[in-house]
């Protein structure tokens, strides 16, 4: 998962027999980009970062803070068209398959690590391997699943906290993959599974270096990738400095010979340097410069919006952290007090979409009202619903959120509508940044509702599902399980015609208005601003800033 928030007109949702250049559309006549061309080469600029959640190791990153400095510096078998989101291959230079679930995949010769070693088909059998492995702990490794073998790797300790506790797994590699020659290995899946090649674009696929399994803990401090950009130093909480790969050989460089990550505490200072030409670049404007467009003023010429493949929620902490909110019906009550149109008025001008159910409209599949009269705002039906459960029986609601970006006005609001329409007290409750906030719920710290989001690993209607919502899926911070749900996610994986895929995909969804695991708030757009010193500036499809086409002026 890419865990912050952040809705294209269209990117084509892919089902594939073999990765294909995907139809798509751009945006829909928003503004994106600063300029289509121009910029010198050189030079170095300064853009918004945030602390990473874990060390930088590609299989154990499932957040926006250190996903954008893997992006930068990894490069891998697929990747995606930064304003359309479509695949197109990088390091691979083909994936066949007849069937969906034996792949050959071959690579380009030439690819090398910043190291100075060459990208080989067993980097990648390695690292996937490394990544799927139980007692390693890769938050990642579940995109490993549906590769042949992944079960007999998991720990099945009875230790309920700790299920790696005193057990060996039955394998330490995957039976699916297997090295032919140093530029060709293949992938056997349990099941078929039509969007394989899109997938592998996620920073999860990345191969590592042989380096990398010597010493795994030195490497998170200071990886080591193929990508354009290579990492020099990160000095914590303060920046993260990379600078250009001489070596690389890939299609999708940059410019720039040098971008450092300044990191912040808070969107409105990351805002203030923008302002003064102290940072060249930031992907979060906070809410207080949305209101009346007052960032058009303050940033004239320097600022851009695009819908993109962002979902913006509030999921539930699991039952074994806080039971109060068990019973379905209190979520749905809570979904119900939420006015969505209003703090979309009041605190976005407008610039979000409200959410009518998980799946962003992004990808192809996606349907309409999937959460049906849980997400349209009726406070007398919230109130019945809630008394239906029994009244709300915690004391007062909470809702978490990382106080390092600008969540706090609409958190603050949610809670108001919430207290309105049920009666019951709810407080917005700050953790001090993103990397405490999301290790309190990775350690099951966190209780009441939280705020979540998901930036697609790829475009896929899938990827809004399966990762957040699958048993026992890597970005299932609510611990939901429903068996129904996992079956026809199976179904739909297997099948090789893309509508049917997507129905089935649309009936696990509407399983989530039942069970309301997470709330679907809104559908994300990113809103930039830059510097007078750059150009350039273009907003990729995933919310991100496209490295490949900023410039100094």
């Amino acid at each position: 998962m890419r865990g912050l928030t952040r809705t294209v007109t269209m990117v084509a949702g892919i089902s594939t027999v073999a990765l294909l250049a995907a139809a798509c559309g751009g945006g829909s006549g928003d503004k994106a980009t600063s300029s289509s061309a121009g910029g010198k080469a050189g030079g170095a600029v300064t853009v918004r970062g945030c602390n990473p959640q874990n060390p930088l190791i590609p299989s154990n990153t499932t957040e926006t803070c250190g996903g954008n400095v893997l992006d930068a510096i990894t490069a891998k078998l697929v990747h995606y068209n930064p304003e359309t989101g479509a695949p197109e291959n990088d390091i691979a230079d083909k994936i066949d398959t007849t069937d969906n679930q034996n792949f050959t995949v071959t690579i380009k010769k030439g690819y090398k690590f910043q190291d100075g070693t060459e990208v080989k088909a067993k980097n990648f059998v390695d690292a996937w391997n490394y990544a799927a492995y139980g007692p390693n702990a890769q938050s990642s490794g579940y995109f490993m699943e549906p590769i042949e073998g992944f079960g007999d790797m998991q720990c099945a300790g009875t230790d309920a906290e700790d299920p790696c506790k005193g057990f060996t797994p039955k394998a330490k590699t995957l039976t699916g993959l297997a090295v032919k020659d140093d530029y060709t290995f293949t992938i056997k899946t349990t099941e078929k599974v039509s969007n394989m090649p899109v997938r592998l674009g996620y920073s999860a696929f990345s191969p590592l270096p042989d380096t990398f399994f010597s010493d795994p803990k030195a490497y998170g401090e200071k990886p080591v990738g193929a990508g354009p950009y290579k990492l020099d130093s990160w000095t914590k909480n303060t920046e993260i400095k990379l600078s250009k790969f001489a070596d690389y050989s890939g299609k999708f460089g940059g410019k720039l010979d040098a971008i450092t990550f300044k990191i912040y505490q808070d969107a409105d200072a990351a805002y203030t340097d923008v302002q003064a030409n102290n940072l060249d670049v930031t992907d979060e404007v906070p809410s207080s410069a949305m209101i009346d467009d007052k960032y058009k003023t303050d940033l004239p010429d320097r600022n851009a919006q695009k819908a993109v493949g962002v979902i913006q929620t509030i999921t539930f902490a699991p039952v074994k952290v806080d039971p109060n909110y068990a019973d379905p019906k209190i979520r749905q009550a809570i979904s119900m007090a939420i006015d969505r149109p209003t703090i979309i008025k009041q605190i976005f001008n407008n610039t979000r979409q409200p959410a009518t159910g998980w799946v962003s409209p992004v990808v192809d599949g996606y349907k309409a009202n999937a959460c049906g009269e849980y997400c349209t705002f009726d406070a007398a039906k919230a109130k019945a619903k809630l008394d239906e459960a029994g009244g709300f029986k915690g004391g007062k609601m909470t809702i978490a959120y990382n106080a390092d970006a600008s969540h706090k006005a609409w958190v603050e609001a949610t809670c108001n509508s919430i207290k309105g329409a049920l009666g019951v007290d709810c407080v917005a409750t700050p953790v001090v940044d993103f990397s405490t906030f999301r290790g309190n719920i990775a350690a099951g710290k966190q209780k009441g509702m939280f705020r979540t989001g998901w930036q697609m690993d790829y475009p896929s209607i899938e990827n809004f599902l399966a990762p957040i919502f699958k048993t026992g899926a890597s970005s299932n911070d609510g611990k939901y399980s429903n068996p129904e749900f996992d079956k026809l996610l199976t179904e739909a994986a297997a099948s090789t015609d893309a509508a049917q895929a997507n129905q089935k995909y649309q009936e696990a969804e509407a399983l989530l208005a039942n069970d309301m695991p997470a709330i679907p708030m809104w559908y994300s757009t990113a809103t930039f601003g830059w510097s007078d010193k750059v150009t350039g500036v273009k907003i990729t499809a995933f919310g991100t800033i496209d490295f490949s086409s900023l410039a100094l002026k």
